[in-house]
């Protein structure tokens, strides 16, 4: 980016227009009874890619947005997205003033953001507008953080190719939006996986590390096959060989092994996930060995029969650590452990620095106002 264009998206980062509505759904909320997913606050961040820049940032009430029947992601997946969350400020420090909504390492999904949109022929989002467009929406729809310990605000933002035309290229006109969606406390009983040997996720070379729509669509009919045979996800296997580990569902995954602890290398099929890469950094600051490297479902079978297999979580936003029971693998059962005493700890650790309750030592919480009132 030239200098240019970076004063022009500073200027967009300071200049974003907030629009709030007049009839609001916030009263008519049960904090205490949300349905994931389906519940989202009154307002969106909105962004347009016309004439070859990034222009209109602005916060404005959700509605719904006027689509081209031939509009480019429709017809050729021109769609990426990310997810995240805004929790609130909760210590004992803060006891005579209202919490204060934080994001979690926000320039990390900026950044992956931007790596799906090269990935996917998309022009790049400037991350500094990514950052602040969130938390420009985050502050208009703070009080609809519920405000239980476990909870949050979920954030989505998503880019993707509007500009009516049937053809093979890239899109020259893009939207960039943020939603949000109020969520509940999320808690994650141990999950079953099939170890799937037909249908594939990634591919060295296509687009597993990207968060490009269409791989989860690919994801759906493999992951119902799954459930039918009484799992709660898949566990993915590579493209040629069918034995090495790349995800688990729409997470990453670790395993404990005599003690130390592997995950699958980032070897171009495998999203670079940052609960992943927070997950590393904790269990590093903990103590603990982390090796990232291809992973054989072989060696995961063996390591469960000669008894080192010790735990197997997975991690993503959504749920934060989801740990794992057992593994179907064709007519073997693969078991794992009924107790995660790591995983749980990294788990508690990663909330409580979410919210404050411990010292963020990494840097990665961002308030979403520069200065907190007193």
């Amino acid at each position: 980016m030239s200098e240019g264009q970076e004063g022009i998206m500073n200027m967009l980062a300071m200049n974003i227009k907030i629009t709030k509505t007049t009839t609001s759904k916030l009263e008519n909320i049960d904090f205490d009874n949300i349905p994931l997913g389906r519940t989202f606050t009154d307002h969106m961040f909105m962004c347009d890619y016309t004439d070859g820049q990034w222009q209109n940032a602005r916060v404005e009430p959700l509605q719904l947005i006027p689509t081209h029947p031939a509009a480019m992601a429709l017809h050729y997946g021109q769609a990426i997205f990310e997810g995240m969350k805004s929790t609130l400020l909760s210590t004992d420090e803060v006891v005579s003033r209202k919490r204060e909504p934080l994001l979690f390492r926000p320039e990390e999904n900026a950044s992956r953001l931007n790596a799906s949109a090269r990935r996917m022929g998309m022009p790049e989002f400037p991350e500094d507008l990514f950052v602040e467009g969130l938390k420009a929406l985050v502050d208009v729809e703070k009080e609809w953080i519920p405000p239980t310990d476990g909870s949050a605000l979920y954030l989505r933002p998503f880019m993707y190719a509007d500009e009516p035309f049937i053809g093979m290229r890239a899109a020259t006109s893009f939207k960039f939006i943020i939603i949000a969606s109020p969520a509940g406390p999320f808690f994650s009983k141990p999950v079953k996986l099939w170890a799937e040997k037909n249908y594939i996720r990634a591919a060295s070379g296509g687009t597993g590390e990207a968060k490009a729509a269409g791989n989860y669509a690919a994801a759906i009919r493999p992951t119902e096959i799954a459930k039918s045979k009484g799992y709660d996800q898949v566990l993915w296997l590579d493209a040629e060989e069918h034995k090495y580990i790349q995800e688990v569902g729409t997470m990453n995954i670790f395993f404990k092994i005599n003690g130390q602890f592997i995950t699958p290398n980032l070897d171009g099929s495998v999203l670079h996930g940052i609960t992943r890469k927070s997950v590393i950094d904790l269990l590093k600051h903990k103590g603990y060995s982390v090796t990232e490297r291809p992973i054989t479902i072989d060696e995961i079978y063996e390591a469960s029969q000669d008894g080192t297999l010790e735990e197997a979580f997975g991690t993503g936003t959504a749920v934060g650590i989801a740990y794992i029971q057992e593994i179907g693998w064709g007519d073997d059962t693969i078991k794992v452990s009924d107790a995660y005493p790591v995983g749980k700890e990294i788990n508690d650790t990663l909330n409580a620095i979410k919210t404050g309750k411990t010292e963020d030592v990494f840097g990665w919480m961002v308030p979403v106002m520069d200065e907190i009132p007193a």
